[in-house]
């Protein structure tokens, strides 16, 4: 069995035509983890899933989570939350945070233990705007000056969803999931600000323009200039690529070498109704067939299970 790979444009991403519904695609979980390890953001349309085929998508590349936000979560199927402008009776369907706010982070940061990849399912498309944007935390880091990247090397970062929450109510006139959800209450964590990868070993900017608080070891003042130049660097125009969404996209991303945000979606004329899941570890190891030579964006690549 083969997998028909075809690199984005840029340092990463890659479209992959495969139909993640069918039974076969077991078969090639080791050879869609290592393309993830590789491309860091893969694309899969056309997909025509229910919620049973989601999750099964989803452990293909580690074990599902399923400790998300009860309130959004999807009755009988444990690990898929809803995300959504959509309002039906008086009541959100599901995690909407305003229809301008971008926040850069990796998801569920704020959690002792990081997210290995993230699914997201598109059903429902506005016609302009509500974009998901990445950024190349991994080669990002690889660009910095070589004095930073020993600077930060050994720093590590507060992440808060009490921070994240009063960030978001701040920018969107007092709305914000995150402070009224089932995992507010979590505490303040730690994480490498450059980490290395548990499987590439490469090294990434772990930001996030909401959710990270402060540096360990520096003043505030210190520590928000820090935050603020590695974040400027991390989404210059360079390092990004704008995910226009199509009904039937499935979008996998990993969070240990992306950062991503949601962009602006005026929810009074665009629905917008995705379903996501996400996983942590183990993951497989990369195979030498996706780790030797460089991508050429125009060309297609085809790996065997």
């Amino acid at each position: 069995m083969e997998l028909s790979i075809s690199p984005l444009a840029g340092s990463f991403g890659a479209q992959v035509n495969h139909d993640l519904s069918r039974t076969e695609a077991f078969a090639m979980a080791s050879a869609l983890t290592a393309a993830l390890h590789r491309f860091r953001v893969l694309i899969f349309p056309e997909q025509h899933l229910n919620h049973a085929d989601l999750l099964a998508a989803a452990s293909l590349f580690g074990t599902v989570d399923t400790d998300v936000d009860r309130r959004y979560a999807v009755s009988g199927f444990p690990g898929i939350t809803t995300i959504s402008n959509i309002v039906e009776d008086g009541t959100r369907i599901g995690i909407y945070d305003g229809d301008q706010e971008e926040e850069w982070h990796a998801d569920n940061s704020f959690k002792p233990r990081l997210t290995l990849a993230t699914l997201l399912y598109s059903v429902i498309t506005p016609t302009h705007g509500g974009e998901t944007r990445f950024t190349d935390a991994t080669q990002a880091h690889a660009d910095l000056p070589a004095d930073l990247r020993d600077r930060i090397g050994s720093l590590r970062a507060v992440h808060s969803i009490q921070q994240l929450s009063a960030q978001q109510a701040a920018a969107t006139g007092g709305r914000s999931s995150s402070a009224a959800g089932t995992l507010a209450g979590r505490p303040e964590v730690t994480h490498p600000l450059a980490p290395v990868h548990p499987v590439t070993g490469a090294r990434s900017l772990l930001l996030g323009s909401m959710v990270v608080k402060s540096i360990v070891g520096l003043n505030q003042h210190e520590s928000d200039d820090l935050l603020d130049r590695l974040l400027k660097h991390t989404t210059s125009d360079r390092y990004l690529y704008g995910h226009q969404w199509a009904p039937g996209d499935v979008v996998v991303w990993d969070n240990h070498a992306v950062l991503h945000t949601a962009s602006p979606c005026d929810s009074t004329r665009h629905r917008r109704l995705l379903f996501r899941a996400a996983v942590h570890g183990p993951s497989a190891v990369i195979p030498k067939r996706l780790t030797t030579g460089t991508v050429d964006s125009a060309r297609t690549t085809t790996v065997s299970a």
